[in-house]
């Protein structure tokens, strides 16, 4: 969890990543959607930059501007996000929500679940599904998850 925290985990990366799925690119339009400081949006990029979740390429040359265009790495965030925003409409009345989920080809709203790719079972119940060392994991990773084994069963 650390390890996606480090790249995901500061509320910029997450505004610019979803203007990166509706297809903004450039500087100047997420400046302007989000009302971030030239500086903050100039660290925010490098930074996704360097992790591999965006690239910068020059889209003109005289002066030289660059865009910022999602990576395969990227990308593969996008279900993150639409969980996230799914979780936050899930507790706003119709009404309230800025912005909802919907099938391009039909217009209908969808609501989307987290489900496990093999069984097609949701994910929600924390009881049937938990958290347990994996194989990289060091001494008090595991001592965690051996100690949770226990509280987990009952």
């Amino acid at each position: 969890m650390s390890t996606t925290i480090e790249h995901v985990g500061e509320w910029w990366t997450l505004l610019l990543l979803h203007d990166a799925f509706d297809g903004y690119t450039r500087f100047d339009q997420f400046q302007e959607n989000l009302g971030i400081s030239s500086s903050m949006l100039t660290a925010r990029l490098k930074t996704l930059v360097a992790d591999g979740l965006l690239e910068r390429r020059p889209y003109q040359t005289n002066p030289v501007r660059h865009e910022y265009v999602l990576t395969e790495l990227g990308r593969s965030l996008r279900p993150v996000i639409v969980a996230m925003a799914a979780w936050g409409n899930a507790r706003l009345a119709p009404g309230q929500r800025s912005m909802i989920l919907i099938d391009a080809a039909t217009g209908e709203e969808v609501e989307p679940v987290v489900v496990d790719a093999r069984t097609g079972r949701r994910l929600e119940d924390s009881r049937t599904y938990v958290f347990t060392a994996g194989p990289a994991a060091g001494p008090g990773m595991r001592a965690r998850y051996t100690s949770q084994e226990s509280v987990n069963r009952r």
